[in-house]
């Protein structure tokens, strides 16, 4: 564990009203974006590294060690733990009922799963943002076959332990489009080669990444093989263009964790993480790297490009 040692400014803005102590934050995110978008949404919210609030941070991807990790630290004073995936809320959970969790969910539902009693009242202690929006595969489905008009084979990389129902409205839209499937597990970052590999080798002719927090921090490797491979692809993550991915539809990721640095803002200032309702992301985009798909031969059509909301020459 590892924490940071970032002063935004020398001045607490007027947002944060605080009682003189500094309040503790932990928070297990592997990826050096989300914390930088979620250092930001805390400074605009008034809350300070250095003077009003201590961000602890844990940045590996293992999870196998975060219960104990979790254990350690609540046994200090700690205010919120911020912990983005299913697997890492469970294991707080299993340490703690009343310690807040802020989480980022996009794979599961957060009432089936036994993580809040409702959406309206979550009731326990975790609150956040839930995608729950599994249609969306459909959409992404459809936005590939604009692209690739004759394409009858899918490659899918999806997380089995959380991302059933992701992969399940997949399955429909390819059902309904008449599209075949080669279904690939990604479990952790390392094995995104291999997992590219068997796509192509299963003779898919483009590729959808779908969400999980080891497909996320691979997201630039699996860009970069899906452009080796030649496979156009398509993500939920709006960062994956950027990071060479064709197109992307989703949540805007920058805007999703200022979402989750408003849960702890409220926290941090009373509000109960049982009272607080679980959101859904705010804002989507449709991302279009044009430099990709000239590296692939493709021609994306007008009528798709019109539709951006980002477009990467």
């Amino acid at each position: 564990m590892a924490a940071t040692a970032v002063l935004f400014g020398s001045a607490v803005p007027s947002g944060a009203q605080t009682s003189g102590r500094v309040q503790r934050i932990f928070l297990h995110i592997a990826s050096r974006q989300g914390r930088d978008w979620l250092s930001a949404g805390l400074r605009e919210l008034g809350w300070v590294e250095g003077q009003n609030v201590v961000l602890q941070w844990h940045s590996a991807e293992a999870d196998e060690t975060l219960r104990a990790e979790i254990q350690e630290v609540i046994r200090r004073p700690v205010d919120v733990l911020v912990l983005p995936g299913a697997l890492r809320i469970r294991a707080a959970m299993s340490v703690t009922e009343t310690v807040p969790i802020v989480t980022i969910d996009l794979e599961s539902d957060p009432v089936a799963s036994g993580f809040v009693k409702s959406l309206a009242r979550p009731g326990r202690n975790v609150s956040g943002i839930w995608m729950d929006l599994p249609e969306l595969a459909g959409k992404q489905v459809e936005f590939i076959r604009e692209v690739m008009p004759s394409l009858t084979r899918l490659g899918v990389l999806w997380d089995d332990r959380f991302g059933k129902p992701q992969f399940a409205e997949t399955e429909a839209a390819a059902r309904v489009s008449k599209i075949g499937l080669a279904s690939v597990t990604v479990r952790n970052a390392a094995d995104a080669d291999d997992a590219v590999r068997r796509v192509f080798g299963e003779r898919a002719q483009a590729m959808l990444v779908l969400t999980s927090p080891p497909i996320f921090n691979a997201q630039a490797r699996i860009a970069e093989l899906a452009r080796k491979h030649r496979l156009p692809s398509i993500s939920p993550f709006s960062t994956y263009p950027a990071a060479g991915g064709l197109m992307a539809y989703g949540p805007d990721f920058p805007a999703i964790w200022r979402q989750a640095a408003s849960y702890v803002d409220r926290i941090l200032k009373g509000a109960k993480v049982g009272d607080l309702p679980v959101e859904r992301p705010a804002k989507f985009t449709l991302v279009i790297n044009l430099k990709t798909a000239k590296a692939l031969g493709l021609t994306i059509p007008p009528s798709l490009l019109q539709r951006a909301d980002q477009v990467i020459e």
